[in-house]
């Protein structure tokens, strides 16, 4: 008897608290959104003087042009499946060796908190998706970010998404 209640609250904890799963219906998704990554020459923007833009630019976008459409697998991390926050813990490390921790939670308690106004590319963005799930992406530009979305795999997606909109946390900057 004690062996059942131990599974059923080991089953309990693992649907409860995910780490970067949503629900969501798709009328949530605009029909329009644009999902192709930001072309660089549209935004001229004041940025932080210690990083090259155009270098993370490139990287990001080998990134997404590498892992786009790769599924979505909760708990994965390799190019079979993975979820949202291994996905931002394998760009971070493989194109800009920058080791960051595996899960959304202690990825949401490192580096400098900067307000929407001051959102650069490379920041990370996060969401509370339920009440013990979260989910993060990587901004780029012109309000978009790239993620692992578990219905779209490797994509990205727009800040002012309906979804993403009402479900927005906070940013966090890495890369300073």
């Amino acid at each position: 008897m004690k062996i059942i209640k131990n599974i059923f609250l080991f089953l309990f904890l693992i649907f409860n608290f995910q780490a970067c799963s949503f629900k969501s219906n798709s009328s949530n998704y605009s029909s329009s959104s644009d999902k192709t990554f930001p072309n660089k020459l549209d935004y001229d923007y004041q940025l932080s003087k210690n990083i090259n833009y155009q270098k993370l630019y490139l990287s990001l976008n080998k990134q997404y042009n590498s892992w786009k459409g790769v599924r979505y697998k909760y708990g994965g991390n390799t190019k079979k499946g993975v979820d949202c926050s291994a996905f931002v813990q394998r760009t971070f490390k493989d194109r800009l060796n920058i080791d960051i921790p595996r899960t959304t939670a202690l990825q949401s308690a490192v580096g400098k908190e900067v307000s929407l106004d001051d959102l650069e590319m490379g920041d990370l963005v996060f969401f509370r998706t339920g009440f013990n799930s979260r989910h993060v992406g990587i901004y780029l530009e012109g309000g978009k970010f790239l993620h692992a979305s578990t219905r779209r795999g490797v994509t990205i997606s727009r800040l002012d998404n309906s979804y993403y909109s009402k479900h927005f946390w906070k940013i966090k900057r890495i890369i300073y």
